[in-house]
């Protein structure tokens, strides 16, 4: 027998169908682990606890969500329906819970954040302004957010040792041990002089020309230098030459780049201004897509932290448009 239906204002009744919250807790973490007794030692329950509720929530739903062997179990496709259903009703509970105790709280709401330099230059600005609106709307009190600019590598670090509730980085190389989700695409561009002699060239600079000259670049662990070094590799150039001028900030690489010091590859947002202004201009490379993604990076878990966090990542990944350069 189903309990009684729960009902709701105007006569209307939820499903007798639809199972707790604790059980589509139960079934997500068995999607998310690939077992009975890890989603078991994740919630505090014993495998039989887990498999006794298991089949408490089959016969709710009337279908199989398991298939059980000797060799152990697995979610049948109506069970990994059914889990992708339950995740997005988490997702949506934990805002609920989030938004409720944000308006039971009389604290103003901290939310750290770090995020490498085009990024929180470029980016984040635009992501913050959109944050504050939303809660706004909703009648809630505006979040603080405290910022740390630094390269990708530092900033990831930032989460790892708890300083940080969420990271936005530029480098392909992943944090180990942290969750992460790419929110955008982003165009790297070969930027020059005017007077350089590539900015005249009528055809585009191949890949293997550009891993022999000497750029400006920014110091290791930066996400645009760490992007280039990796799409390099990719299209099977691994030696490239050592950098001309190390600089520490996208700032000091556009002002060497526009002294003739030397070509830099950078994020077309962070050279956007400078093109326009013919500051710098723009080489086209042949072999070689200069492209990288924009990733979240929080501490753990399939999703960001409930709350601030969770929404701020959100907002990060909608479309962006795409301004033509220059």
């Amino acid at each position: 027998m189903y309990p009684p239906a729960a009902a709701l204002p105007g006569g209307s009744v939820l499903s007798p169908r639809i199972p707790e919250l604790s059980a589509l807790e139960m079934l997500a973490a068995v999607h998310e682990l690939g077992s009975l007794s890890a989603a078991g030692k994740r919630l505090g329950l014993s495998q039989q606890a887990v498999s006794s509720r298991m089949r408490s929530l089959e016969s709710r739903i009337g279908a199989a969500l398991l298939t059980r062997t000797p060799r152990g179990s697995s979610l049948t496709e109506a069970g990994e329906l059914v889990a992708g259903w339950a995740a997005d009703v988490l997702a949506a509970a934990e805002r609920l819970d989030a938004g409720i105790a944000s308006l039971r709280s009389d604290a103003v709401r901290q939310l750290h954040v770090a995020a490498s330099q085009t990024i929180a230059e470029h980016l984040l600005p635009h992501w913050l302004v959109a944050l504050r609106r939303q809660q706004e709307s909703l009648g809630l009190t505006p979040t603080v957010v405290e910022l740390a600019v630094s390269n990708s590598e530092t900033a990831a670090a930032r989460v790892r040792s708890g300083d940080a509730d969420i990271a936005f980085i530029e480098s392909p190389q992943l944090p180990a041990g942290l969750s992460t989700a790419v929110v955008q695409e982003d165009e790297m561009v070969l930027v020059v002089a005017p007077d350089h002699k590539w900015a005249k060239r009528k055809a585009p600079v191949t890949a293997a020309e550009l891993a022999g000259v000497g750029l400006v670049t920014r110091e290791p662990g930066s996400g645009t230098r760490d992007a280039l070094e990796h799409l390099l590799a990719a299209a099977g150039i691994p030696e490239q030459a050592a950098p001309l001028v190390e600089l520490p900030t996208t700032a000091a690489v556009r002002s060497a780049v526009a002294a003739g010091t030397a070509p830099a590859v950078l994020s077309a947002l962070a050279v956007r201004d400078d093109v326009t202004l013919r500051r710098l201009v723009t080489v086209p490379v042949r072999g070689l897509e200069l492209r990288r993604s924009l990733s979240a990076v929080w501490a753990s878990g399939s999703t960001p932290p409930p709350g601030a966090a969770r929404d701020l990542a959100a907002i990060a990944a909608r479309p962006m448009p795409r301004l033509p350069l220059g």
